[in-house]
């Protein structure tokens, strides 16, 4: 598994796309308003949307993970970092951003490799 992480409009998917040579139709789109992930594709785009809509659904989205980790290994999952900035003061999104918090902590322990990408360049964490 391969985490790739940065901030919004960073060119996350554009780098992983050129580098692993992949197109658009290997890409799996997360969705605000779907607590459920699809496993038949390369890539895992927006992995910050899935954990949204977990909130809203009150599933814990880490637990979603690694109960599918068998289904992760050979994936690339793309997430914004939403940890930066002001704490909001929604409650729903203050509960977002601690649970993608959560869920890339888990991610980032189990992934072979982790990038964090920003304006358009990677760094290699793991």
């Amino acid at each position: 598994m391969i985490l790739v992480f940065g901030g919004a409009y960073q060119g996350k998917l554009d780098y992983v796309l050129e580098k692993y040579n992949l197109n658009k139709d290997d890409v799996e789109r997360c969705n605000v308003g779907k607590a459920s992930l699809g496993f038949d594709k390369k890539v895992i785009y927006g992995l910050d949307k899935f954990v949204y809509a977990c909130v809203k659904e009150g599933v814990e989205a880490k637990e979603v993970l690694v109960e599918n980790l068998d289904k992760l290994q050979d994936k690339i999952i793309i997430c914004d970092d939403i940890s930066q900035g002001i704490v909001p003061l929604d409650k729903d999104e203050r509960e977002w951003r601690e649970a993608t918090g959560r869920a890339m902590v888990a991610l980032g322990k189990m992934a072979d490799d982790v990038y964090r990408v920003f304006c358009g360049l990677a760094t290699k964490i793991k």
